[in-house]
C-alpha cells in the first residue's frame, strides 16, 4: 500500500516551489501525494507562539479538506503552515510531519516535527536533533526538468551567438534597496564578462529590480545580442529555458531560490553581491555556495571557474523522507 502524503501549499510561491521540488523527487510507486491549498484569514499574522498547534487564521474551506482521514506524512514549509502541521499531528499522532524552513514555534513544538530541513545559512537559529541542514534550499530544477526545457527552448535561442550567459536579476530586499549604483556595477561586470568571452545574454529581472535600475542595466547591455524577459512582459516565462540552455549564469545574491536554481544546472554560476545591499544571512548563504564549489563571485577572470557541481537539496530531503 502506498504512503499518503499531504503537501500544504499556500500563496507563498517560494515555499511552494521548495515543496514541489521535493515532491518531484518522491517515488510515485511509493507515495500517493495530495496537494492541499491553504487559504488564510487576517488572524494568520499572529505569531506562531500564540497559535501553537491550531488552525487559527485558516479559512473554513481549507479546514474542511484537512480535518479528517489524516495521511501518513504531512509536508509543510515556512512559518504559516507549521501550526497546521502541528494541529494534524495532535489529531493524528501516527502522522509524521516534515517541515521545510524554520517553523518559528516554541521549543516544545519544535520537537514534535519528525524532520525539519534548514539551509546551512539559517544554522544560527534555535535548532534541535530533528533538524537537518542542506546547502541552500530545495528547488525543482532537476535533470529531467532541464532536459524538457532544453527541448522546448533551444530553438528559440538558436540564432544567438554562443556562449549563452543567462542573467538572473533580483532587486530590493527588506530594508535593503537595490540601488542604482549597484545596478550600474552589475551591468558593468556583465559587460566586462561578455567582452572577455563573447556570445549573447539571456536576461530576466524581478518586480524588485525597479524600473530605473532595469533601464540602467539594459542601457549598458544594449549592444550585446540578447533574449530578454523583463518584469511585466506578457510572453511565456522562459526562465527554465534560460537555465537549460545557458553555458554560464550570472545571478544576484539576494534571492536564495534563484541562486539555488542556478546552481542546480551544473554550469558555471557567477554571483553578484553589490555593496551595502545583502544581509549577513544572504552573505552566509552565498559563501556556502562558494565553499561548496557551486558558484564563484562575479569579478575579473571569473570565467576561469568551470562549474560542474549540481546543487540539488530536494533529492537529499526526499531520501530522508523515505527513512520515515
Amino acid at each position: 500500500m502506498k504512503k499518503r502524503i499531504w503537501a500544504l501549499l499556500d500563496n507563498r510561491m517560494g515555499s511552494v516551489g521548495q515543496i514541489k521540488g521535493v515532491l518531484n523527487e518522491l517515488n510515485p510507486d511509493v507515495y500517493d501525494i495530495e496537494e492541499k491549498q491553504i487559504k488564510y484569514t487576517r488572524w494568520v499574522a499572529l505569531p506562531n507562539l500564540l497559535k501553537g498547534a491550531s488552525l487559527l487564521g485558516v479559512e473554513k474551506e481549507s479546514i474542511a479538506q484537512i480535518n479528517s482521514d489524516f495521511p501518513d506524512i504531512v509536508l509543510s514549509a515556512s512559518r504559516r503552515t507549521a501550526p497546521i502541521a502541528l494541529w494534524i499531528k495532535k489529531k493524528s499522532p501516527k502522522t509524521k510531519i516534515v517541515q521545510l524552513l524554520h517553523p518559528d514555534v516554541s521549543k516544545s513544538n519544535l520537537l514534535k516535527f519528525d524532520r525539519i530541513f534548514l539551509p546551512e545559512h539559517d544554522k544560527y537559529k534555535n535548532s534541535k536533533g530533528n533538524c537537518f541542514y542542506t546547502i541552500g534550499s530545495p528547488h525543482k530544477v532537476s535533470k529531467k526538468v532541464l532536459e524538457q526545457a532544453k527541448e522546448k527552448w533551444e530553438n528559440v535561442f538558436a540564432g544567438l551567438p554562443k556562449p549563452l550567459t543567462a542573467v538572473i536579476i533580483g532587486g530590493s530586499i527588506k530594508g535593503k534597496p537595490f540601488t542604482l549604483k549597484n545596478a550600474e556595477a552589475l551591468a558593468l561586470e556583465i559587460k566586462n564578462l561578455k567582452d572577455r568571452i563573447g556570445g549573447s545574454i539571456l536576461v530576466t529581472d524581478s518586480r524588485r529590480t525597479g524600473d530605473e535600475a532595469e533601464k540602467i542595466i539594459m542601457s549598458y547591455l544594449k549592444d550585446i545580442p540578447a533574449h530578454t524577459f523583463l518584469w511585466g512582459s506578457k510572453d511565456e516565462n522562459p526562465l527554465l529555458g534560460y537555465y537549460a540552455c545557458a553555458d554560464n549564469i550570472v545571478v544576484t545574491g539576494d534571492s536564495v531560490s534563484m541562486a539555488c536554481e542556478s546552481c542546480g544546472t551544473g554550469c558555471p554560476v557567477f554571483v553578484f553581491c553589490g555593496e551595502n545591499w545583502l544581509t549577513q544571512k544572504h552573505l552566509r548563504f552565498v559563501q556556502s555556495l562558494y565553499d561548496g564549489g557551486y558558484a564563484t563571485p562575479l569579478q575579473l577572470n571569473c570565467e576561469e571557474f568551470k562549474g560542474g557541481k549540481r546543487l540539488f537539496p530536494a533529492m537529499q530531503i526526499a531520501q530522508e523522507i523515505d527513512k520515515l
